[in-house]
């Protein structure tokens, strides 16, 4: 499993014009699921972004996470994060889950995000979704379990 954490002031998903998600200040997380990921993958990979110290404290530097700035999360499907770019001049997928497990993962991924406590949106699995965002920093971390 895999996710690209970017630091944001504002994230926004639209969907055929209209809006379906939007954060202030938080983690915009675009998720990628690999066929071999399972629910402990998940959980590992949430407790790293809820946990991971990106914002900065009082003196400039990155010692606090999500839920110490009362941050929100906007997590996003990208199976594109599994492609395997190594060879050629197109990606493969042959790495990422099916349609159907990968959904599964996703809206798993995003209850437990929910439960955890933290103010959590989503985009729509599967949907031309357009994404905007003001990356702050910017700041931007790949993370894999």
């Amino acid at each position: 499993m895999i996710g690209l954490i970017q630091r944001v002031t504002q994230a926004r998903v639209t969907i055929d014009n209209k809006d379906v998600a939007s954060i202030g200040q938080g983690i915009l997380l675009f998720l990628g699921v690999h066929k071999e990921d399972d629910e402990a993958k998940a959980n590992k990979l949430l407790h790293k972004v809820i946990n991971y110290r990106i914002f900065t404290d009082k003196d400039g530097k990155m010692n606090l996470n999500l839920q110490q700035v009362g941050g929100q999360l906007l997590i996003v499907s990208q199976f594109t994060l599994v492609a395997d770019t190594n060879k050629g001049q197109r990606p493969s997928f042959s790495a990422g889950a099916s349609a159907q497990w990968g959904e599964y993962l996703y809206r798993y991924f995003i209850t437990r995000g929910q439960q955890s406590g933290i103010d959590c949106q989503s985009g729509q699995f599967g949907a031309d979704m357009h994404v905007s965002l003001v990356n702050d920093g910017p700041v931007t971390f790949s993370l894999e379990v």
